[in-house]
């Protein structure tokens, strides 16, 4: 089992800015996955740029129009579930990650049973165990994309500040 931890001074709201990371050669599996949570904390703020890093990081297919949809709706009264995945980030301090931004992504034992693909792990604070993101490798250049990213959009527990019972 491997983990690999990423660190933004930063993160990114523009393709461009995306693009100035070292990480955006997507010659990394773990990689590609970090950025894909940097695009998504970048939604609740600016949702065309969001996806429009999100489609650089889907390689050859585009956001299709249903996981517009599909991301729209996970938003629409949960947009602090991407910031949950950063290091420091709890329902207790209402998913406000420490800084500089560092995520792990992890694997196991079980991740690459697919040629071609990959199947690692996050953490978020506010969920009792990793969650599921999947990537493919695009074979004539080596890069990593995002295939599957529906384990970042779960919901997690309430941040303190919304849970009338806190």
């Amino acid at each position: 089992m491997a983990t690999k931890t990423f660190t933004f001074e930063k993160l990114p709201t523009t393709l461009d800015e995306l693009k100035t990371l070292p990480e955006a050669n997507l010659q990394d599996a773990f990689a590609t996955i970090a950025l894909t949570v940097a695009a998504f904390a970048a939604y609740p703020t600016d949702k065309d740029a969001a996806l429009e890093m999100l489609n650089f990081l889907k390689g050859p297919e585009e956001v299709s129009n249903h996981d517009k949809s599909f991301i729209a709706d996970r938003f629409s009264d949960k947009d602090y579930v991407p910031k949950s995945f950063f290091e420091g980030a709890t329902p207790d301090n209402n998913y406000e990650p420490n800084k500089p931004y560092t995520i792990s992504v992890s694997d196991n034992p079980y991740s690459y049973q697919s040629e071609g693909y990959a199947t690692l792990y996050i953490t978020s604070g506010g969920a009792d165990s990793p969650r599921a993101v999947r990537v493919r490798q695009k074979k004539s250049t080596g890069e990593w994309f995002i295939n599957g990213y529906g384990g970042i959009l779960m919901g997690i527990r309430e941040p303190k500040a919304l849970d009338p019972w806190a």
